[in-house]
């Protein structure tokens, strides 16, 4: 008797971000499995699928983010592990936790004695909970894709940002210029991709943090020509919006006619609403890896969505097809 092996495939998402991924699950034309997740009296989590995933390619989706109806940053995190678990011990042939926004990303390295690395500590945790391939957009740090010994296959979200960049352009007078500009040393080859994307010239803002301070900047000054023209700031998050507004108003005061900033993944803790909406900034573009509730969103706000190329690679990942083809391998740079 010969066995034929037909693969099959599932797709759970968290409650973290209920929005985004129906939006996927559309895009695959897929409908979201039953992950029937609840909370007991005490606030610990329990997990039962629906129906039997035994020898299926399971993608488990989750977002890592806070002020949800999932509760905190932690909780999120904890009911994607969780969900991971569940599918190992059903039996599920290949799991793929799917994270848009990848939490603690921003401690990937040791900045002074006695700190923990945080990001690779949830790396280490995805895996003992049953993740075989872990998918992720716009890390803070590349480098990040290095503390998992499973395949990682880490997407960009320029492709959505610079299509959106190219559709205003082609609506505006050619005598409008723009330049792409870097709102610190670190996302300068990030920015520089975008600028020969959209075959503009690219500007640098230098800025610093005050010795013993935490989500605090000073934008000190800027490299690059912006006199007369468009710029666009762009970044992978806005958190509390410190440095997106410090350097909005460094390039205002440099001539600059307007400022945009643009950024995949939007946080938006502390202040940030109330300093993005009284800065000098014209427009706020972001994505919606993390979910943008009603009253975050302001005026100058465009949210985009990420949907359909996290579903491609999703798709790509189930077909053994290759994920860096569909960014035309701009997410390997």
């Amino acid at each position: 008797m010969e066995l034929v092996s037909k693969r099959r495939f599932e797709l759970f998402a968290g409650r973290a971000h209920p929005k985004l991924a129906q939006e996927i699950a559309d895009n695959l034309g897929v409908k979201l499995g039953e992950s029937n997740l609840k909370e007991f009296a005490d606030g610990q989590l329990h997990c039962r699928f629906a129906s039997s995933i035994r020898g299926k390619d399971v993608f488990i989706l989750q977002t890592h983010v806070g002020d949800t109806q999932v509760g905190s940053v932690n909780d999120a995190i904890m009911e994607q592990l969780i969900m991971l678990d569940a599918a190992k011990r059903a039996s599920a042939k290949h799991i793929t936790a799917v994270c848009p926004y990848y939490g603690y990303s921003r401690q990937d390295r040791k900045a002074t004695g006695r700190e923990p690395i945080t990001a690779k500590l949830i790396a280490d945790m995805l895996i003992v909970a049953g993740a075989d391939r872990v998918v992720s957009v716009d890390l803070h740090s590349g480098q990040i894709q290095g503390f998992f010994d499973v395949p990682f296959d880490h997407l960009t979200a320029m492709p959505v940002l610079v299509d959106y960049l190219n559709q205003v352009n082609a609506h505006e007078s050619p005598a409008t210029k723009m330049v792409i500009v870097s709102p610190d040393a670190g996302r300068v080859k990030v920015a520089e991709r975008f600028a020969q994307q959209l075959n503009c010239d690219l500007a640098l803002v230098h800025k610093r943090h005050p010795t013993g301070t935490i989500n605090e900047v000073e934008a000190l000054s800027v490299v690059g020509d912006v006199k007369g023209r468009r710029c666009v700031l762009v970044d992978d998050m806005i958190d509390t919006a410190g440095t997106i507004c410090a350097a909005a108003e460094l390039l205002k005061s440099r001539g600059a006619t307007q400022v945009w900033a643009m950024a995949t993944h939007p946080i938006l803790s502390d202040m940030a609403v109330d300093r993005l909406k009284n800065s000098v900034l014209t427009k706020v573009i972001v994505t919606n890896t993390l979910p943008v509730p009603e009253h975050k969103r302001i005026d100058k706000m465009v949210v985009l969505s990420v949907a359909e190329l996290v579903a491609e690679a999703i798709r790509a990942v189930f077909k053994d097809t290759s994920v860096s083809e569909i960014f035309g391998g701009a997410n390997l740079a």
